[in-house]
Formats: C-alpha cells, structure tokens, sequence
C-alpha cells in the first residue's frame, strides 16, 4: 500500500490534465481519463489478491471527501472486510429500505386492484373475472384491503378464513388461493418481501383443515318441477329484465353465467339456435343450444326493449350482476329457490315425465358425456333431438297446476 496520506493539494488536483494515475497516499490515488475526466481510485490488497474500488468523479467527490472515504477502506480492509462487497451490501440495504417504504404507500386493495386488471383479459369469462374483486371485497377487504400490502399476515389471513373455512369451505378455498396470488404478485413487484401467509402447503394445512375433510356437498335449492307452471306464470307477471333472464335461464336450462354473459352475436333467431362459445362454457367447448318459441318470443321482446350487445342488460347496459336473478326470486318471496336449481328442476322433470334417453338431456345441461355421443352430437343428431326435448320442457313451464293434473306430457322413445 503506498505511503503516508496527503500528497496531493486541492490547487493539484484542480489543474492536473495528463493522463495517469496520482497518488495521494493510503491507497488513494487521483485518475485521470484520456478525455480530462477525473475520478477517485482506491487500491487494496486483500487474501493476497489486488483491488480496486472507485469512489466516484471529482465532481461529485471534492478531495476531502475521497480521503475520508478512504480512509474508511482501510479500516475495513484492516478487519478482512471486503470494502466493495461492504459497499454493494449498503446499497442493497437501502434499496431494500426505499422498497419497503414504497410499499407502505401501496394497500392490499390497490395491488389486488392492478392483480386483475394485469390478468382479467386471460380469464376465460366475464363471470370469473367478476368473481375476483367480489370475492376480496366481500371477505377479504374488510380485514385487510386498506393496509399496507407489506402488513398482510398470517393472523390476518386466518382472520378472514376461518369464519368460514367450515361453512363455505370452496368459497374460502377460492379466497385463500385469491389472496396468495395477490401477494405473490406484490413480492415480485417489489411492494412486498418476506413468505406468503396465504400458501396452504406448509403453512396454513398445518392451522386449518384439509377441504376434502370439511366440505359439505351443497344442493342448489330446486323448484318441484310439478309446481313449474305456475312459477312461470308468475314469473312472467313481472316485468323486469331480470324476469327475462330468468325465465330465458329456465327455457334453456342453462347455467346463470352463460345467460348474463350472453350476446345478440351468438343467436341465430332464424335458425332457433343460441350458440354459447367455448370461453364462458364450464367444459370449455362450444355449446349449441335449441331455442324454444317461448325463448324465442323473450328474446324478440328484448330486441325491441333493450337493443345494445348484451341479451339481458342492466339500466346502464352492462350484463346483469350475478345477483340479479337471485333478488328477483326473494323479491318474489321465493328465497329458497336459486337459479342454478331450475337446472335440477329440468333434469327431474327428463327422468320421471319423459323418456328421453339421459346422454339426451345430460347434453341438454352441457354435462360432459361419452366419446361416442359427443361424436354423433358432432352429427347433429342428438341437437335436433335436444330441439324436441327443449320444445316439450318449453310446452310443460306453459301448464298451470290443474291442466299438468290432467295432461301428460308425450313420451318421446328417444334411442
């Protein structure tokens, strides 16, 4: 190392333009660039080996300052401390402090927010994508959604889980997996650091359940298909666009979401047929469905009344919220029915009124049925037989109670 400190001057440093390297003692050295520009070098030896640390230009390093700066090398190099890797692990350090103190500005619900604006375009249908900030603003939200993202923990996830991990076992499941993505996508956006108390394997299987241990099978509330006719009458009473979606949704036999994601784009009104895409079916394939005259005659009426992209819009034109058909029936004092359950309704009504074969009404419900089946729906065969089946559930929600009494519905042999 070279010797005592305090060679050079400020009047030195200031007029020195020749290439080169000038030493001021204790390691320091002056350096001079082929272009004029000055800068500070500290030379060491450590573990036998040579090497050097810039301490920055002359124009941001005045001479006093790169003497300290030095002299705080040495001292380091004196303990066996690298002073370069001491360097880079400050600076690591307050970076890593400058992001935590970012991240107190951003809340739970503001990454959350961001989480799936970035992803609700890759979601295969608008239900989903409304189920994201339903879930967290439901259940999640309360709890958590306006501090800081870096404050989430594992107290507060149970906080929100277990109230309902017993009771509403998938509904929490979802909200678990919801959670963690959200902070799993804060700790790579550097908002967040530290282990993600929303992950189940490992942290929360060994504080909650497992699902397949607590879940309890839930039935989706179902009309008796006997008191259909006059459900229907009723239903048609009301005049709303909600009572349109769900008499539609009954009709069809359709799932809610397929409905209120509906577009004039995938009816064919001459050709009776609403055609439901791959991307909003739960099976992810295309699903054809035969439309009634009674369909039919609902959807003429929307046209007329409501004319946009949607089937069934609010008043503001957007699809119906998922809720929409679920107030209609507590409005109509019928709060435990869903509409999920007139699917069930349908499928009773097929096996005890009918003789329609069952791969006949399972396609009917847009079930996953057998290869072979699925090869001659391809066909057609079995669409025009789900037209006659479609038809006659069409012609059964028409009967009032007294003329089902008396009237049977045909008894297609369907092979």
């Amino acid at each position: 190392m070279a010797g005592s400190a305090g060679k050079l001057s400020a009047r030195t440093v200031a007029t020195t333009n020749e290439p080169g390297r000038y030493g001021d003692g204790g390691g320091l050295y002056l350096q001079v660039g082929a272009t004029g520009t000055k800068s500070w070098l500290f030379r060491f030896m450590l573990a036998g080996k040579s090497r050097e640390m810039g301490l920055g230009s002359l124009a941001d390093v005045s001479l006093s300052e790169a003497r300290s700066a030095a002299t705080e090398a040495r001292k380091l190099v004196k303990a066996g401390t690298d002073p370069i890797e001491h360097r880079d692990a400050e600076r690591h350090a307050r970076q890593a402090a400058e992001a935590l103190e970012k991240a107190k500005a951003m809340t739970f619900r503001q990454c959350a927010e961001r989480f799936i604006e970035a992803h609700k375009a890759g979601w295969k249908n608008a239900k989903h994508a409304a189920q994201w900030p339903s879930t967290l603003e439901t259940y999640a939200f309360p709890v958590f959604g306006d501090l800081p993202v870096q404050a989430v923990d594992l107290p507060m996830v149970l906080q929100v889980l277990e109230p309902i991990w017993t009771t509403k076992t998938e509904t929490a499941s979802r909200v678990r997996g919801r959670i963690e993505a959200v902070l799993d996508w804060a700790t790579v956006r550097g908002f967040r650091q530290g282990d993600n108390p929303a992950l189940w394997r490992g942290r929360l299987s060994h504080l909650l359940a497992a699902r397949a241990k607590v879940q309890v099978v839930e039935h989706h509330a179902a009309l008796p298909y006997g008191e259909m006719g006059a459900f229907m009458a009723a239903l048609r009473g009301r005049d709303a666009v909600a009572a349109r979606a769900l008499e539609f949704t009954i009709l069809t036999a359709a799932r809610t979401g397929e409905v209120i994601g509906a577009t004039w784009a995938e009816v064919d009104l001459d050709d009776a047929v609403w055609i439901v895409p791959a991307s909003r079916m739960k099976a992810g394939r295309e699903h054809r469905v035969p439309l009634s005259e009674p369909a039919l005659a609902i959807l003429r009426t929307m046209a007329e009344r409501r004319p946009g992209e949607s089937l069934f819009p609010s008043a503001r034109g957007n699809p119906l919220s998922n809720m929409a058909m679920t107030m209609l029936l507590r409005r109509m004092e019928r709060g435990d029915l869903t509409a999920h359950g007139f699917r069930s309704s349908f499928r009773d009504w097929a096996a005890e009124r009918t003789a329609y074969a069952s791969e006949v009404v399972e396609m009917a419900l847009a079930h996953t049925v057998g290869n072979k089946v699925e090869a001659a729906y391809r066909r057609g065969d079995l669409f025009e037989k789900r037209r006659r089946l479609m038809d006659d559930w069409a012609t059964f929600c028409a009967t009032l109670p007294a003329e089902a009494g008396a009237t049977v519905v045909p008894l297609r042999r369907v092979v």
